[in-house]
């Protein structure tokens, strides 16, 4: 699988998209993080107001440990956010917070591409594990001689790792639309002021891209093992 041309055509540009993502997040953090807005609150605190000014009262904020592990978790309404994020009072902070109040809000509100995102979890940890294992099973049966049963069961394999496909492009309108809410909250609320929108953007819209390449990583990862089994390649 990995010696094969088409396998490395399909899968560089995810790749080559998610090393630059992740450079510029971290490039960005960094820079943006060192910054102090001019209000001086925490990341925790720039989450409460938020909350607080949209009457989500019942969300809690808490610090979880690891390096931008920040999340909200819409299961137990809690919004976790790492000690780089919750304890600092800088232009990072606050825009990785808000994000992350914007999912909070997304819930609240019933957005529909969350909801989806959220049923969808479980066959995605199910499919995303099993599938890769489940296909090259199958694929393997195919040329040892059993090549009925191995083509179906290849092509469940498939049918798996599609759920996840699925799961990281819905990923992308939730994504994008929770830093909307953010920058716009951020400025109406007037906790971000001038220039340093300009920092929040840059954050945010670093970690957009990290969502975009895992979708064309994923995407090029499901075409390749469909060229397979159709006889687009027979590495």
């Amino acid at each position: 699988m990995f010696f094969s041309p088409l396998f490395w055509i399909l899968a560089i540009p995810g790749l080559v998209l998610g090393l630059w993502a992740q450079s510029r997040v971290k490039s960005n953090f960094n820079k943006y993080g060192k910054v102090r807005t001019l209000r001086n609150v925490s990341g925790a605190q720039v989450a409460r107001d938020l909350l607080d000014a949209q009457g989500l009262y019942d969300v809690a904020v808490e610090e979880t440990q690891g390096m931008l592990s920040d999340h909200y978790d819409p299961r137990s309404r809690v919004l976790r956010l790492s000690p780089e994020v919750y304890r600092t009072p800088s232009v990072a902070a606050a825009g990785i917070a808000a994000h992350e109040m914007g999912h909070a809000l997304q819930h609240a509100k019933g957005y529909a591409p969350l909801q989806l995102r959220s049923t969808l979890v479980p066959a995605t940890q199910f499919g995303s594990n099993l599938a890769p294992m489940i296909f090259m099973g199958g694929f393997l049966l195919q040329w040892l001689g059993a090549a009925s049963i191995g083509y179906w069961i290849a092509w469940v394999g498939v049918a798996l790792f599609a759920i996840a496909v699925v799961f990281t492009l819905v990923t992308l309108p939730v994504e994008f639309d929770a830093s909307r809410r953010a920058k716009a909250l951020l400025q109406s609320q007037g906790i971000i002021v001038g220039d340093e929108m300009t920092g929040v953007n840059k954050v945010l819209d670093a970690a957009a891209w990290t969502y975009v390449a895992a979708a064309v990583a994923a995407v090029g990862q499901l075409l390749y093992y469909v060229l397979l089994l159709t006889g687009g390649r027979r590495d």
